[in-house]
């Protein structure tokens, strides 16, 4: 990587991380060099396991208690974080370094409000408070994409979707415009458009105010178009460095041949599964909402709407329409995606087809039955013939179950087969998501994301369902492990004739694995048609808003 003609804000030379085992110490970064100028984007790429979370880990010294540097120097302005005690290091963290770590749901406290958390940080990072924090809470918030911030202070980190959360944890992290922006996997959880939003903040705070930004991302296309220098990570080393744009449009080493080539873009096609695929019917859907659905699709939604009441404080409420007559059909062994904003109501839709939500108005029949009519044996039958798979691969897996009483679990639930037949249904379950038998006996803190979310569809396929609800299932992957997880998707459903009902805010991703495609904005469905149709002829100027929004999308293409 070339040098700065100027000292470098951050400078990192030789950093080496071990962690504690029952063998030892494992050294898990074998010696990291780079540097970051002021005012500098830089990005750090590779995939799960790679190294690019715990060298920023090891750099704020937030490494987990087995962690430790075994080596190697951090300078930031010219002072060496390695030497610094706890003390020195929460001074400089948040008011110097601001860090806006991955999962919103384990960093935002379930008992607190939202405003509360945010407030609690700008004044423990700036000399602001009364009204003046208030407002300023108010400001880091809006300017982190959500419009609404003052009316939704009061809520708590339940009321709000993962991307609002995500959204909540950048505003905090920026609220005292830090010299450094560490960002990990900031926008992961984010639809296009908020993730531009909150991309092009981050370049205004860049050239505004001098802030550096290092971002750890999987996300290819966000890399290329937002950082000018790029790092490539594999098993605990650098392989390449230089100019983002130069690197991804012409790889040198074969492991970011690799990561480049599985990247999905525009220009992408359907997965085509090695299994001989069942015929797909036409798409069917609905342009203008109340149009009723096809009656040979074996899911159908017709004017389906979902109301909730939201309390406003003492004994105000307001009313939130979250679907808004919804109409759609899947025709069977299909792929249907339904992409749209966070906060579009797509999930929602699958809540209430999974019957996890009641329905306000409307109707959801699932192969000619009325879902919300069923009774309590009819639900049960209806619940092994539909199975979620759910976007957290770490929370969705119970840590007290190894994998093979995971994947078990529904098998004995629903009083399926002899315990030899179930062990037997376990290994098969485990060859057909191509997981190593042997990993029946170890547990889910045992296991990377990828083979996390193997686990989760196994378990799902387990009862021989015939609909997988996968609710931005390979969101939190990296490309390579995504690749894998699709054509694994694809090839099952060649070979067992399974419908999905697939929930992203990646467009790109659709473009690998759906048939049809539903486009949801504001609770209501605004284009519905197959999915080449969508993407190379886009009817609706929100659609074609979706489109453009796709990081690096043209780069990558």
């Amino acid at each position: 990587m070339s040098e700065s003609t100027h000292t470098p804000l951050l400078s990192v030379r030789g950093l080496r991380v071990g962690f504690k085992t029952q063998d030892g110490i494992v050294e898990a970064l074998h010696g990291v060099d780079f540097d970051l100028g002021a005012g500098e984007t830089l990005a750090i790429v590779g995939e799960s396991g790679s190294g690019k979370s715990t060298a920023v880990q090891g750099i704020i010294r937030l490494l987990p208690r087995s962690g430790e540097i075994t080596g190697g120097h951090v300078l930031f302005n010219g002072q060496d974080l390695t030497t610094l005690d706890d003390k020195q290091m929460q001074h400089i963290r948040g008011r110097d370094i601001g860090y806006v770590p991955q999962d919103p749901m384990s960093n935002l406290n379930p008992v607190w409000s939202i405003g509360f958390q945010v407030r609690e940080a700008i004044t423990a990072n700036s000399d602001l408070r009364g009204r003046a924090a208030t407002q300023k809470t108010i400001e880091v918030l809006q300017n982190a994409g959500l419009s609404d911030a003052a009316e939704r202070l009061h809520q708590y980190p339940h009321q709000f979707s993962g991307g609002m959360r995500q959204r909540v944890l950048i505003g905090m992290g920026l609220s005292a415009r830090p010299q450094l922006l560490i960002a990990d996997e900031p926008t992961s959880a984010l639809d296009v458009t908020v993730q531009r939003t909150i991309l092009d903040h981050l370049a205004t705070l860049t050239r505004d105010y001098g802030t550096s930004v290092l971002f750890i991302t999987h996300d290819l296309g966000l890399a290329a178009e937002r950082a000018s220098k790029l790092i490539v990570m594999y098993r605990g080393n650098i392989v390449e460095s230089g100019p983002s744009r130069e690197i991804l449009t012409n790889p040198q080493h074969p492991y970011t041949q690799r990561l480049v080539a599985a990247a999905p873009s525009l220009a992408s096609r359907r997965i085509q599964s090695t299994q001989v695929a069942p015929e797909v019917p036409p798409a069917s859907g609905t342009d203008a909402p109340g149009e009723q659905a096809s009656p040979t699709g074996l899911i159908e939604l017709s004017n389906v709407t979902k109301i909730y009441r939201i309390r406003q404080g003492g004994f105000r409420s307001t009313q939130l329409r979250a679907v808004d007559d919804v109409t759609f059909s899947v025709p069977r062994g299909t792929t249907t995606a339904i992409v749209g904003e966070s906060g579009s109501g797509k999930s929602t839709v699958a809540k209430m087809l999974l019957h996890l939500e009641t329905l306000t108005s409307g109707s959801i029949h699932f192969d000619g039955k009325d879902v919300s009519r069923l009774s309590k044996s009819e639900l049960f039958t209806f619940r092994r013939r539909v199975q979620p798979v759910f976007q957290d691969p770490y929370g969705s897996l119970d840590p007290q179950y190894n994998i093979g009483s995971t994947i078990e679990e529904p098998l004995q639930i629903h009083s399926v087969g002899t315990p030899a037949e179930r062990k037997a249904r376990v290994l098969e379950l485990l060859d057909q998501v191509s997981l190593p038998r042997e990993i029946r006996y170890r547990y889910p803190n045992e296991l990377s994301g990828g083979q996390r979310q193997r686990v989760a569809i196994a378990r799902a396929l387990a009862l021989r369902p015939e609909v997988l609800v996968l609710d931005e299932a390979v969101s939190a992957l990296d490309v390579l492990v995504q690749g894998q997880i699709l054509t694994l998707l694809a090839n099952l459903q060649a070979e067992l004739g399974l419908t999905y009902l697939f929930i992203t805010h990646d467009l790109a991703v659709v473009r690998l694995i759906a048939d049809n495609v539903c486009v949801m904005e504001k609770g209501r469905i605004v284009e519905a048609a197959a999915t080449d149709e969508v993407f190379e002829h886009p009817q609706q100027e929100y659609t074609r808003r979706l489109l453009d929004a796709i990081p690096g999308a043209k780069i990558l293409a």
